[in-house]
């Protein structure tokens, strides 16, 4: 790792890594019923590992805070991790096989995803005591549902100690106890997810400082105690919606890193979660700087 990498980094990711087995068919199956696809790949996922990719790729130095097994699948995860710059430092090995995610996309680019935890589930609070001090060097820790959430808990105790903004991404959508609420500084489910999880209003009663909903082509919606706003989407043709959100999220918690605003940050996010969705796959759908800055007319720096 070059020493540009050793600094602190500004986002802290904590979360999952998978690889994909991603299948393509004109539309989705419904219950108890088979399709046939038209094609088939592997690639990384996972939503930590997304939103890591995302982070760096929107031009925060990112660190990973993750849990991989002993096979070929944690090679391919690694590689991504070094591809991309990221600090790799915190991502432990386990017994256990690396994440899978089973991912059916529609030819209209609706996706259907089942998970299969594997390694993920052994990321426990005692690799964030480890890791304390990576976290607290962060500017932004952001997290998912993927791995235990009393690991999510204690890193959002340990950000909340030292003034590091927490942002958590509630998928896939799950009872979400108080004691974690209490610690987000920003809640990110879609649309789906916050109807789950009793809605805006119930997110912010327990604790959530601010719900950002994203709702696909609509763009999204912001609220807090301030009040509300919306943040319009970019228009594409979509392909393939694995990883928008993951992209949002990534590049919202880089841009705050760097020191935008959340408006800004949010215009960030919303060009990222579309150009995610006009490519298949998950990290392979994630964008790149100069994209992002082109897409927003920012002159490359």
């Amino acid at each position: 790792m070059a020493a540009m990498d050793r600094l602190p980094p500004q986002v802290a990711v904590v979360g999952s890594a998978n690889v994909d087995l991603v299948a393509r068919t004109e539309r989705l199956p419904g219950p108890g019923e088979t399709v046939l696809g038209h094609e088939f790949f592997e690639a990384p996922g996972g939503k930590g590992l997304n939103q890591a990719v995302a982070a760096a790729r929107a031009g925060a130095r990112t660190a990973f805070v993750a849990m991989v097994g002993k096979d070929a699948a944690a090679d391919l995860v690694r590689s991504v991790l070094d591809a991309d710059h990221i600090d790799a430092s915190a991502v432990g090995t386990c017994d256990l096989p690396t994440g899978r995610a089973l991912i059916g996309v529609s030819d209209d680019g609706e996706n259907s995803i089942i998970v299969v935890p594997g390694a993920n589930a052994r990321l426990l609070p005692p690799s964030i005591t480890v890791h304390g001090p990576l976290i607290a060097a962060a500017g932004v820790v952001l997290a998912q549902l993927e791995v235990p959430i009393e690991t999510i808990i204690a890193a959002f105790e340990a950000a909340r100690a030292v003034g590091v903004t927490t942002i958590l991404n509630p998928a896939p959508a799950t009872a979400l106890p108080r004691e974690l609420l209490q610690l987000v500084d920003i809640c990110v489910p879609n649309e789906h997810e916050a109807e789950l999880l009793g809605g805006v209003a119930s997110l912010l009663d327990a604790g959530a400082t601010t719900v950002v909903v994203t709702e696909g082509e609509r763009g999204a919606s912001v609220t807090s105690a301030a009040g509300s706003y919306r943040v319009p989407a970019f228009v594409v043709v979509p392909v393939d919606t694995t990883a928008a959100g993951d992209s949002f999220c990534g590049a919202l918690a880089a841009r705050l890193a760097v020191g935008d605003p959340l408006p800004e940050a949010l215009r960030w996010a919303a060009a990222a979660g579309a150009l995610a969705t006009t490519r298949v796959g998950a990290v392979p759908s994630v964008p790149h700087l100069d994209e992002l800055e082109s897409v927003l007319g920012i002159a490359a720096r």
